[in-house]
């Protein structure tokens, strides 16, 4: 009988799976894959995530990484180059590491720090107790632990079942297995269909300018016919030759669910600045992508032993996709509420983890939320990108913001905007037939 099973070795799940065992939790976390393995993403470390590396004892580890100091915006003609802001929390500075390297180092210290990996095994069913599960009346099923079965060989403790399979017991159990969570949909839980998903393609392409101090974002993307589409391209240096290429569609409602993503990235290939060199002759195999469930987006998120964590929960960032930062802050708000859990309180820690992130996370996501519906709207987002592109200290203010760095000390302008827009928020609702006047109208 293990404290906590954790079922996913990415951000969210080897975050929590340090910081239990650093507090010297007994800890198994149940990887599929065997590191360092390939994961679709845009590879960029923002000062959020920077800071919970850092936490953990890994930011020396990062040394041999593309560091980088700001975002150079482009969009309706404009460009602008922003360093990151300081922070009284967060670093200048953010690094880009592929997941093939960042992920396995992540689990690598969870594992120094006590946690037990099983690497190349997969989750293949829940363990449900079906009579406490009737006693508690939890969204979520109570579990016993879980059955995993092993793809490759290794001394791996367990009991051993019938086809290779073993059982894991456990008094807590952390999903954390990613945006298309199928122990989480196992579970019972369900994305919210109004609210925002997003779509992101992405791919490697050799460059010159692989080491540019800035990661470079598009904010104008178009499609083949030169239509406005809501979304945003992105090109992130890696400083070891290559450059990652991206577009990332957020399909807010009807009118944007026959996007192709492929095409789209095919059109931005070709209209992004000759300077980097980007062509079909420069690309280094096929690019790939995937569904983004965004902004608290599903649920339910805590039972009466079981938690959800990073993308399993639909944590990533609205407002720019960011997942990597908040998988990680998400895992250590979970091995926190494990913790008092384990030390004694029970299940009303976990019902605490699923407050914390209300408050952590949820009024600044609404906003975003409300502002991804906004741009949905060719002519609103022209009229947004196009005004704040043309001054530099909107979209400084604005890149707080979309990068949730506003500071708790000092507020500015982009504390004082970011209240307001908070405000506004509040009235209005998150369904998406209920914005489309009004996102009209806003244009």
């Amino acid at each position: 009988m293990h404290d906590v099973v954790i079922v996913g070795g990415g951000p969210a799940g080897s975050s929590c799976a340090y910081w239990l065992a650093d507090a010297g939790w007994d800890v198994v976390v149940v990887e599929k894959k065997h590191f360092p393995r390939v994961k679709t993403c845009g590879d960029g470390l923002t000062p959020r995530a920077v800071r919970q590396l850092a936490d953990m004892g890994l930011e020396d580890a990062l040394a041999g990484s593309h560091k980088y100091s700001g975002l150079r915006a482009y969009g309706f003609g404009q460009s602008l180059e922003m360093q990151w802001p300081e922070h009284p929390n967060f670093p200048n500075y953010g690094y880009t590491i592929t997941r093939h390297d960042l992920d396995g180092l992540v689990a690598e210290r969870a594992v120094k720090a006590g946690a037990t990996l099983l690497s190349g095994t997969e989750v293949v069913a829940p363990i449900i107790d079906e009579a406490a599960s009737g006693e508690t009346g939890s969204a979520l099923p109570h579990l016993k632990g879980v059955i995993v079965k092993e793809k490759a060989a290794g001394d791996q403790a367990g009991g051993e079942k019938a086809g290779g399979e073993r059982e894991l017991l456990a008094r807590y159990v952390v999903v954390a297995d990613g945006a298309n969570s199928r122990v989480g949909r196992m579970l019972g839980t369900n994305r919210r269909r109004d609210l925002p998903l997003g779509m992101a393609l992405r791919g490697y392409y050799t460059s010159e300018r692989h080491d540019d101090p800035f990661i470079e974002s598009h904010l104008d993307i178009r499609d083949a016919e030169g239509n406005i589409v809501p979304g945003y391209g992105w090109i992130f240096p890696m400083g070891d030759g290559r450059v990652n290429v991206g577009v990332g569609l957020l399909s807010t409602d009807r009118r944007w669910k026959g996007v192709n993503t492929s095409h789209l990235m095919d059109a931005f290939v070709n209209w992004a600045p000759d300077s980097w060199g980007i062509s079909p002759e420069t690309s280094l195999g096929p690019p790939t992508g995937g569904k983004l469930p965004m902004g608290l987006s599903v649920g339910p998120r805590a039972g009466a032993n079981v938690l959800l964590a990073g993308d399993a929960a639909g944590t990533i960032n609205p407002f720019n996709g960011e997942g990597i930062a908040y998988g990680y802050e998400t895992g250590r708000l979970a091995a926190a509420a494990l913790g008092h859990a384990l030390g004694g309180e029970g299940p009303r820690a976990l019902t605490d983890y699923d407050r914390q992130l209300e408050a952590a996370y949820g009024p600044y996501y609404k906003v975003a939320r409300a502002f991804v519906r906004m741009i949905s709207n060719p002519q609103a987002m022209k009229l947004c990108v196009g005004v704040g592109m043309r001054s530099e200290f909107i979209m400084s203010q604005l890149l707080r913001i979309m990068a949730n760095l506003m500071r708790p000390d000092a507020p500015g302008p982009a504390e004082i905007g970011f209240r307001a827009m908070e405000l506004i928020s509040r009235l209005l609702p998150d369904e998406v037939a209920a914005l489309d006047d009004a996102t009209a109208g806003a244009a």
